[in-house]
């Protein structure tokens, strides 16, 4: 088989994730869709049988259904991958193609490009690819880069390092209480979770990315406006949603490269309104993060008048030292919130 770099970033690979049987997975998949087939079969009756719009009054009712349905469930247990032994895995590499041995002899779970499977492992592959490529260390690469953006809090989760202002982590255990992190080392995963970093530097990271795909658009600008870190059509290709891709944190949104992506879209007059956002969550052994891209709707007239400059848009970051809290929901309410008071004004 052949397995491209886009589907390594989009996760079509058919590389495992932490979980080694393919039974387990598909049937975790199944009960998964069979969980959200109730609120699909609703929305679907009210808008053809009853003839009732889509309004934002469906929407509070199924995050409200939701929120009592997460604070019924024991804390901690929601996410299964956190059961996986590799999740704790205390062994030292020295580059990330030496990891690669964990995986490297396990079978693919179907062909490449035909289904989508997150996989973290996927990522260490790609990581494998850059220090290849580009003939460092991972390592080394990616910090270099988090200098150029100005990114100087964000470090290796190297547990032997000194590290200033390093939050401790915690976990439920199985009785409900909150106990220390177990000790894991993540030189088998730099890419797919391998960082510590603050919410100020996520922000920094979210404003080039919002820069970079929106310095295009500004063309009557005298070249006052300096290039994006990366092109625009680069950004505009990493949130371009991907076939045959699914995003559990968001069922509106598509995987598309590194990133979950929501499109612009209204059926109807006065029907719900999704806004295109870019986002990732972050789940690690003692520790949840997001990241959220909520770009501006830019006029013609404004950016032809030069009167604005990017980046334009609301970019939320939030950071928690616990593991399994789901951020993503949190994080689009404030951007909307942000992005509502602007038009306010």
């Amino acid at each position: 088989v052949t397995i491209t770099t886009r589907l390594l970033v989009s996760h079509l690979s058919g590389i495992r994730h932490y979980e080694k049987d393919i039974t387990k997975v598909k049937e975790e998949k199944e009960k998964a869709n069979r969980a959200f087939k109730p609120y699909q079969d609703k929305e679907q009756k009210e808008k053809e049988g009853k003839g009732i719009e889509k309004t934002d009054s469906v929407k509070p009712r199924k995050e409200q259904e939701g929120e009592v349905k997460s604070r019924n469930s024991k804390p901690g247990r929601r996410d299964k991958e956190f059961e996986q032994e590799e999740y704790y895995l205390k062994e030292k590499f020295e580059s990330v193609i030496e990891s690669l041995k964990i995986f490297k002899n396990d079978p693919l779970f179907f062909k490449p490009g035909s289904q989508f499977l997150y996989s973290t492992y996927g990522f260490t592959l790609l990581s494998a690819v850059v220090e290849r490529v580009s003939g460092q260390k991972f390592t080394d690469y990616m910090l270099k880069m988090f200098r150029d953006l100005d990114m100087l809090s964000t470090v290796l989760d190297d547990n032997e390092a000194m590290i200033y202002n390093r939050a401790r982590c915690y976990v439920y255990n199985k009785k409900g209480r909150l106990v220390n992190a177990p000790y894991v080392d993540n030189s088998y995963k730099w890419a797919g979770g391998g960082f510590l970093s603050t919410v100020g530097d996520l922000l920094k990271f979210g404003n080039a990315l919002l820069y970079s795909y929106q310095a295009g658009q500004f063309k009557n600008t005298n070249s006052k406006i300096l290039p994006g870190y990366l092109k625009p059509d680069t950004v505009t290709t990493m949130w371009t949603p991907v076939p045959k891709t699914e995003v559990s944190w968001d069922r509106d949104g598509k995987y598309a490269m590194a990133w979950a992506v929501v499109e612009k879209k209204q059926e109807c007059g006065c029907c719900r309104e999704q806004r295109h956002y870019a986002s990732h969550t972050g789940g690690a052994v003692g520790a949840s993060s997001v990241l959220l891209i909520l770009p501006e709707e830019l006029g013609s007239e404004a950016i032809a008048t030069g009167l604005v400059a990017p980046p334009r848009g609301v970019v939320v970051s939030i950071i928690c030292n616990m593991q399994s809290v789901s951020l993503n929901s949190t994080a689009l309410k404030i951007a909307r919130e942000f992005d509502k008071e602007k038009w306010v004004q």
